[in-house]
């Protein structure tokens, strides 16, 4: 049988394996350490000093913790420093938290809402299937987090800190989902029984038990609070009275929706210059839906370059986990050598990557410097919200190299996009399958 490992002659194997060197030198490190750190190329760092020919001067970095809440930290990050350029201020964090409690109650009302709408499918209909995967999450995308931001504002940290449970997110996901499972179960059960007319008061109580557990576990958030802070000159300041509404209202606004995202996807299902959008993918039911215009990543750079040279950040998603060392400051492709180790060359095209699912993006950060040499972008300069302690304080130079095959997607303001382009991202999306690539989420 040519399918069985004994045709491919297990003897042949071995003597192939101790004909090579290599093996047992690769064996002993092995033995006692991380594959990353066997294979890692410390030469890699040496291109990727912190000298930046564009820098945008940025708050401190902020920590996510144990949370997939990168997205929220990366969107309240790129609007903070609007605050604080309005204010003439250097430091000043919204509360995440916030955000975040509003996101999970938000999706958990998605997902039910999703299977009342699936309540005629079986169990292994392929929708079905992919939404049981992980209804509620930490991750989220762009657009997601203007809805929650239109609809409930913004605070600032000191107004509604972060909890244990905020920080700590795995058990609160875990008992939610599962009780999301039950809900679709029971709404199937009967849909099939006929009592379709049960099921949303079932779907209320069910909301009722969230909303109760999310204000138990994230805090009760201050219908109204003070706005403290110092002034560029030092003197001390307050607004008395603000809502979450009132506050964004003054210092954001409608600023909020004047971002498009930008994917790079060049697959064969997605031309360029066209826009997507993602079924079943979503928070606030009645908000926005994710909008991707998708443009050639040579474009998508000289948008970003655009941005950061008016002095304003990106937001932007990527997948880090390839040639990524979190205790470095640089990530460059060039930085594990698996190919002369091991015979595995990790990446491939990007197109097949993605369609694979071999990469896709999973996280996000913000991009807040660029080095241009003979007009050409060499490394990029990335705000994080993995703490201070990593990387260089907390921000990470990443090459172009690694920033071309592993970048996603970038936030841009409409105001830099061509009328081309704008007109392309006006006109109606294609829905893509909820498993699509590029409907992941960032955590």
């Amino acid at each position: 049988m040519e399918n069985t490992i004994g045709a491919l002659n297990l003897e042949a194997l071995r003597k192939n394996y101790e004909a090579d060197s290599k093996n047992t030198l690769v064996r002993h490190s092995l033995s006692r350490n991380p594959v990353s750190s066997v294979v890692y190329e410390s030469g890699s760092v040496i291109p990727l000093s912190n000298n930046f020919s564009i820098s945008v001067k940025t708050s401190s970095v902020c920590n996510q913790k144990a949370s997939g809440r990168c997205w929220i930290f990366a969107g309240l990050n790129v609007l903070r420093e609007v605050v604080a350029k309005k204010l003439g201020i250097s430091r000043f964090e919204f509360s995440q938290n916030y955000i975040s409690l509003y996101d999970k109650i938000e999706k958990a009302n998605f997902a039910l809402e999703s299977f009342i709408t699936l309540a005629d499918k079986d169990h292994d209909d392929r929708v079905v299937a992919h939404l049981l995967t992980d209804p509620v999450g930490d991750g989220g995308q762009w657009d997601m987090f203007v809805n929650l931001v239109n609809k409930y504002g913004l605070m600032p940290k000191d107004a509604f800190p972060e909890t244990y449970q905020s920080n700590n997110t795995r058990e609160t996901d875990i008992l939610v989902n599962r009780e999301i499972r039950h809900f679709a179960y029971l709404a199937h059960k009967l849909y099939e029984e006929g009592k379709t007319g049960e099921i949303r008061p079932l779907k209320n109580r069910t909301m009722q038990r969230f909303y109760n557990l999310y204000l138990n576990s994230f805090g009760v958030p201050p219908t109204t609070f003070d706005f403290q802070y110092e002034d560029k000159d030092g003197k001390y300041q307050i607004e008395r009275g603000m809502t979450a509404k009132s506050f964004f209202e003054k210092y954001i606004g409608d600023e909020i929706n004047q971002y498009q995202s930008l994917i790079n996807s060049p697959t064969k299902d997605k031309p360029f210059m066209k826009n997507f959008t993602i079924a079943f993918l979503g928070n606030v039911i009645e908000g926005k839906e994710i909008n991707h215009l998708n443009l050639p990543m040579e474009r998508i750079k000289e948008l970003i370059i655009a941005q950061l040279e008016a002095g304003e950040p990106v937001w932007f998603g990527s997948d880090v986990g390839f040639y990524r060392d979190r205790d470095s400051f640089a990530w460059d492709d060039n930085a594990f050598d698996y190919v002369s180790s091991f015979g595995f060359d990790a990446e491939f095209e990007k197109d097949g990557m993605l369609d694979y699912k071999s990469s896709a993006m999973n996280h996000a950060m913000v991009i807040t410097g660029v080095d241009i040499v003979d007009g050409k972008p060499t490394k990029w300069k990335i705000e994080n919200s993995w703490g201070g302690e990593n990387g260089l304080s907390g921000y990470y130079i990443m090459s172009d190299t690694w920033f071309s095959k592993f970048v996603y997607q970038a936030v841009i303001f409409n105001k830099y996009l061509s009328e081309e382009e704008k007109q392309a991202a006006s006109e109606k999306p294609t829905i893509l399958s909820p498993w699509d690539p590029m409907g992941t989420l960032a955590d």
